[in-house]
C-alpha cells in the first residue's frame, strides 16, 4: 500500500487582522513534501517564510486552505492531537536557541520527554539523550550548564532537544543567525548528516550560503511562493 506524503498543502492562506487591518502574510500556497527532503524556505523579511513554517509547524493555523499531515487534515485533529504532534512528531531549531537558563545540558534536553504522553522510564529516557547528544558531538558536555558553554554549542544542545523524540520532522528558523561563519558551517553539517540519515529537514533561511546545504529550495515573496527548485 502506498504511503501518503508527509506533507501536503493545497491553497495555503494567513491572514492577520490587527485593529481591522487585514494583512495577508501567506496566500494560496501550494506543495508537497516527501520523507527525507531536506529543504531551505528562503525569502527577505516579512516575505511570509516564517509564517509558512509556523503553519506546517503546527505553530500556527491557516486561515484558508488544506494542511495534511500524513494523509490526515490537520482541521481534524483537537487540540490535544496538535498538542501531542508537536511533542512527538516535530522537532525545533530557533536562531535564539531557547535553551533553559542555568539548567544543565541534561536538563534542557529533557524537556521534551517530560511532556510526552507516552511517558517512558528514566533508564529509556537517559538513553534517547544520551544518543541525541552523541548524534551532535556533545555527549561530554552533559553535566555542564547553558550558560557554561558556547553559541555553537547551544545550538547543539538545542538540535539534540529537538531530536529526543525522535520526530518526523526538524524546522530550524534560522539557526545560524546567531553564530560565527565557522560554527554556523559545523551546525549546517551536522543537519547534514542529520538528512542523510533519513530525517527531514526544513530550514528557513536568508542566506544562501546555507539554503546550499538543502536540497530543495522553496522562494517566498509578498507571501507567495514564487519558486520552487530541486538542486
Amino acid at each position: 500500500m502506498k504511503q501518503p506524503k508527509l506533507i501536503q498543502i493545497k491553497n495555503l492562506a494567513k491572514t492577520y487582522n490587527n485593529d481591522g487591518v487585514e494583512t495577508k502574510a501567506l496566500k494560496n500556497a501550494t506543495f508537497e513534501i516527501e520523507p527525507g527532503e531536506f529543504i531551505a524556505i528562503m525569502g527577505p523579511s516579512g516575505s511570509g517564510k516564517s509564517t509558512l513554517m509556523q503553519m506546517l509547524g503546527f505553530l500556527d493555523k491557516q486561515t484558508a486552505g488544506d494542511y495534511f499531515f500524513k494523509g490526515k487534515n490537520v482541521k481534524n485533529y483537537s487540540d490535544d492531537e496538535l498538542s501531542d504532534i508537536r511533542n512527538q512528531e516535530v522537532g525545533f531549531v530557533f536562531q535564539a536557541f531557547n535553551l533553559l537558563p542555568r539548567t544543565s545540558v541534561y536538563e534542557n534536553v529533557e524537556l521534551p520527554l517530560l511532556y510526552n504522553t507516552q511517558k517512558n522510564n528514566k533508564k529509556e529516557n537517559n538513553l534517547k539523550i544520551d544518543n541525541a547528544l552523541k548524534a551532535v558531538g556533545l555527549e561530554h558536555r552533559v553535566d555542564h550548564l547553558s550558560n557554561q558553554i558556547s553559541g555553537g554549542q547551544k545550538q547543539r544542545v538545542a538540535i539534540a532537544r529537538a531530536l529526543v523524540n525522535n520526530p518526523s520532522i526538524i524546522f530550524a528558523d534560522e539557526p545560524t543567525g546567531n553564530l560565527d561563519s565557522k560554527s554556523g558551517e559545523a551546525i549546517m553539517k551536522i543537519f547534514e548528516k542529520l538528512n542523510k540519515a533519513g530525517k527531514t529537514i526544513i530550514l528557513v533561511t536568508h542566506e544562501e550560503s546555507i539554503a546550499e546545504y538543502a536540497r530543495r529550495i522553496i522562494q517566498v515573496g509578498d507571501g507567495k511562493i514564487t519558486k520552487d527548485q530541486r538542486i
